[in-house]
């Protein structure tokens, strides 16, 4: 038995005063605030329209007017050997298990953990690390005027927590695996993820949204990443969810001084998907890398909207995103690199490259520059085209027939994005997710 929502205010109203009742964190008065406050804020944005200029191409309809439940926790049963489909071969990682929400203690492995760093359910956190989370938690990602963000922060119900102490190297990549199994009716989940990184460190996070069948439910996640100086951290977004789920994800990363961040980004599945990526390099001499790859098909709908702040001067910023889209699929990509008046000797570059396979396919892009310094090097640029047909001639006048020379442009396209990936066995998961891609599409094409 689950906690419905109707299709307006008034039904997510009712379904709020449950959910508290047996939320994570009950009593615990500071988080029952913070969960009013994201309540009373989403009440007042409501869900946000083609009229908001960020969602400018993205109508979340289907999203506002279905009927969600959340459902309560409880033990799902799963096919033996999960994990084996959803894991990477001679990579061990600190895994952390959710299954339709709930934290799954006999999937996860925190055994190797070293000494000092802490692993855990943000549900487990709340109870014996209270004052760490407090700290953080919603102290970076800002739902005033962000409305599933709001929603998120009312209704989080569990996530990831991670806290390295400064001068750790984590040898171990963490894992953070959602998997959402069969539901009868709509469910919906609100992932809630708090990365804290110390000074002088390294350390890699994946974020993993997969599904065991073609079910309609909403996984809406929020993620606050704080770095702190110096230090290194790379975090992958893998998401190939149920092709009739919809999935609001929103990145939000605190920088401190000399930090670098990596961020990759894998969109395959979904039917409404919206990614949503904000570093801040708040420190002297930061460095961000913001890197995608999203591949919509049929009738597929996937948004990136990308913000990239830069408050301290000396700070290197890049984004590659590309897309490749079929069928009658929709791709956007916003995105803003937003230079403050103090972050001088600002170098910034942005790149979005989209190759369509069919005439119906479409996707807008718009790169946008805000600069308030005066010594600063900014450049942005898109590109939108089909396969290219000397390319092609090319390849076939070296006898390779016309099939798999589009095959060699297409993985010559999407190996770009993931060779910038620096943990092998990560690369070559989402490499074998892309060649599923292609082959899916190639026996559409042959049936």
């Amino acid at each position: 038995m689950g906690i419905s929502f109707g299709k307006d205010d008034g039904g997510y109203s009712k379904g709020f005063d449950e959910f508290r009742k047996e939320a994570p964190g009950k009593g615990i008065t500071w988080l029952e605030s913070l969960r009013a406050e994201g309540f009373k804020k989403f009440s007042e944005l409501g869900f946000p329209t083609p009229e908001n200029e960020d969602w400018r191409f993205t109508n979340v309809t289907p999203i506002a007017r279905t009927v969600f439940s959340i459902e309560k926790n409880g033990h799902v049963k799963v096919p033996p050997g999960i994990l084996d489909r959803y894991s990477f071969p001679k990579l061990k990682t600190i895994r952390l298990v959710f299954l339709d929400g709930a934290y799954t203690r006999e999937l996860s492995d925190v055994s190797s953990l070293p000494e000092g760093v802490e692993v855990m359910s943000l549900a487990s956190a709340l109870n014996s690390k209270e004052e760490l989370v407090k700290k953080y938690l919603s102290k970076y990602a800002d739902f005033s005027d962000e409305a599933f963000t709001a929603l998120n922060t009312a209704f989080m119900q569990d996530g990831g927590f991670i806290y390295i102490p400064g001068g750790t190297r984590l040898k171990e990549p963490v894992h953070l695996l959602y998997i959402t199994a069969k539901s009868d009716n709509p469910a919906m989940t609100n992932h809630r993820n708090l990365i804290v990184i110390g000074d002088n460190c390294e350390a890699n996070i994946i974020e993993h949204y997969v599904s065991l069948d073609e079910s309609v439910y909403f996984s809406n996640v929020v993620t606050e990443l704080v770095v702190g100086e110096n230090s290194s951290v790379g975090h992958y977004m893998i998401e190939c969810e149920s092709r009739r789920s919809f999935n609001v994800s929103t990145l939000r990363v605190e920088q401190a001084r000399s930090s670098n961040i990596r961020s990759h980004s894998v969109l395959i599945g979904g039917a409404l998907v919206r990614n949503n990526v904000h570093p801040v390099l708040a420190g002297e001499g930061c460095d961000s890398l913001i890197n995608g790859l999203f591949m919509p098909t049929g009738r597929q709908h996937m948004d990136n909207y990308m913000v990239v702040e830069h408050a301290s001067p000396h700070c290197d910023s890049r984004q590659f995103y590309n897309g490749v889209l079929d069928g009658r699929a929709r791709g956007v990509f916003h995105g803003r690199i937003i230079v403050h008046k103090d972050a001088q000797k600002t170098d910034a570059k942005q790149t979005n490259r989209n190759l369509l396979l069919s005439d119906n396919a479409q996707i807008d892009t718009k790169p946008q520059l805000e600069i308030y310094a005066d010594d600063v090097k900014c450049t942005h640029g898109a590109t939108i085209g089909q396969m290219d047909e000397n390319a092609i001639f090319y390849l076939r006048s070296r006898g390779i027939g016309e099939e798999t020379a589009r095959e060699i442009l297409l993985s010559a396209f999407t190996s770009g994005t993931l060779e910038s990936m620096q943990i092998d066995e990560i690369r070559d998961y989402c490499e074998g997710l892309v060649a599923e891609w292609f082959d899916r599409r190639k026996e559409k094409e042959s049936s």
